[in-house]
């Protein structure tokens, strides 16, 4: 592009239309004192944007990081722009997040830029990424393996982060600066081979324009075509998803009835920490378990051809599980903390983390008293429950007579019983006397042994209100 001119109209066309910058707001823009960087805070200040420019000093390169520092203060000073400026240990938050340098940097700048931005109430934060940075993305995620969104590359507004740069090249931009009589720095780790990104710019992409001297705008007409592709995608996506899921579970006859189900189930569970691996995993468990005869063993299934499945089977991410329950597979947040026993030493209203309160009340039975049908009451013989009670998960091996029988049953067959799913069996609660006998598995069955009776005197009221 020989013309600034034309460098400029193409800046402030992409910086409107696609990255909606408007001349009114505050924009902060990073600056590293590189060619890419220096073009835009000069093409933006030329365009009568209000600028502000930040520095980031990652401590990294010794001499040479204060050498960028130093170029881009001067820099700011000529061009009347504020400078802020950060220095970052770097080494350290890498090894105390157990984070590759390049990530911990990344971290580092992107969390800082975005306090600076709030502070100073800006509309944006302006990154130089260009054309070829686009490229350069779209290839990385080919070769690391990604889906159709990896495939689109950059795009040219992410929140509050902006690229106006996005439709300009690498060329572009240095003949700009030439034009222009502007200087910059070179970051001499951008010409190692170590690192992936470079290896891609410095060899696989002159390798790749030997067979096709304008590649790098072949796959960047690409990535464009598949970021309207992904458009359309994503909207048959959400509208699929909005009738398998309903914010809780997964309705699987619906799911199978989708034209691709992995596809649907992974937009589904990727927001809750789940990796594509795990989705094969569990797409492998569900069609193992799908009416079909031997020669569609390996076909998708039609909707409605779902048994039901064995419940209790499950999956976890760092922050959620995925359990098995019927036709449907259920989505629970893991709990950090387990539920803490809770001692109750007499009659009172007990108030528990998750905000709902245990009240314990005594009763005098007599004629006017009438034994309450809740689930969340139980009404046992005051003369037969020994104090102090103990309110707490229910553990292996605990037993109750559940009302209305004679013998002992596990609590853990009661639940296998009452056909609850797994997320709700482990958090249920029970409720026991001072010498350990469980009293009430709470919500479900109160033990037989602490009935009221004929000559029941006094009542022992257990409520859990909610919250």
């Amino acid at each position: 592009m020989s013309d600034p001119k034309a460098f400029l109209s193409t800046v402030s066309q992409f910086a409107a239309l696609q990255c909606g910058m408007n001349s009114d707001a505050l924009y902060l823009v990073a600056l590293s004192g590189g060619a890419d960087s220096v073009a835009l805070l000069l093409s933006l200040k030329e365009l009568g944007y209000r600028v502000e420019a930040i520095h980031c000093n990652f401590l990294l390169r010794g001499e040479e990081s204060f050498r960028d520092e130093n170029f881009c203060r001067t820099l700011c000073q000529k061009l009347a722009v504020e400078f802020h400026l950060v220095h970052f240990d770097t080494r350290q938050y890498a090894a105390l997040h157990h984070q590759s340098i390049e990530m911990a940097a990344r971290n580092l700048r992107y969390s800082y830029f975005e306090r600076l931005r709030r502070d100073l109430d800006a509309a944006g934060i302006c990154v130089a990424h260009h054309r070829d940075d686009n490229v350069e993305t779209v290839l990385l995620n080919l070769i690391r393996g990604t889906g159709i969104s990896g495939l689109t590359g950059m795009s040219p507004r992410n929140g509050c982060v902006l690229r106006p740069m996005l439709g300009l090249s690498r060329s572009d931009v240095l003949d700009y600066l030439r034009l222009k009589g502007q200087d910059y720095v070179v970051d001499s780790t951008n010409l190692e081979t170590v690192f992936t990104r470079n290896a891609i710019r410095l060899k696989l992409l002159p390798m790749m324009e030997t067979v096709n001297p304008s590649a790098r705008e072949a796959i960047s007409l690409t990535a464009s075509h598949l970021s309207e592709a992904a458009k359309m995608l994503d909207a048959a996506v959400q509208s699929a998803v909005s009738r398998c899921f309903d914010g809780q579970s997964i309705d699987l006859r619906l799911l199978f009835a989708e034209a691709s189900p992995e596809y649907v189930l992974f937009s589904v569970l990727k927001g809750y920490g789940f990796t594509p691996s795990q989705v094969s995993d569990i797409m492998s468990f569900l069609l193992r378990h799908v009416h079909s005869d031997a020669s569609a063993a390996t076909s998708q299934p039609a909707g409605g051809d779902f048994v039901t499945l064995p419940s209790g089977r499950s999956w976890c991410s760092a922050t959620h599980q995925l359990v098995t329950h019927g036709q449907r597979l259920l989505i629970d947040k893991i709990e950090k903390q387990q539920f803490k026993p809770l001692k109750v030493p007499e009659a009172g209203v007990y108030c528990l983390a998750d905000g709902r309160k245990l009240r314990v009340s005594r009763r005098v039975v007599d004629g006017g008293f009438v034994v309450e049908r809740s689930n969340n009451v139980a009404s046992l013989d005051a003369a037969k429950v020994e104090f102090p009670l103990v309110l707490r998960l229910w553990e292996h091996g605990d037993r109750l007579v559940p009302f209305g029988m004679r013998g002992t049953k596990l609590v853990s067959d009661l639940l296998t019983d009452s056909k609850l799913p797994l997320p709700a069996r482990q958090r249920q609660l029970v409720l026991a006397d001072g010498s350990g006998r469980v009293v009430w598995v709470v919500g479900l069955r109160s033990d037989n042994r602490f009935r009221i009776a004929p000559d029941t005197r006094q009542a022992l009221v257990v409520t859990i209100e909610q919250g």
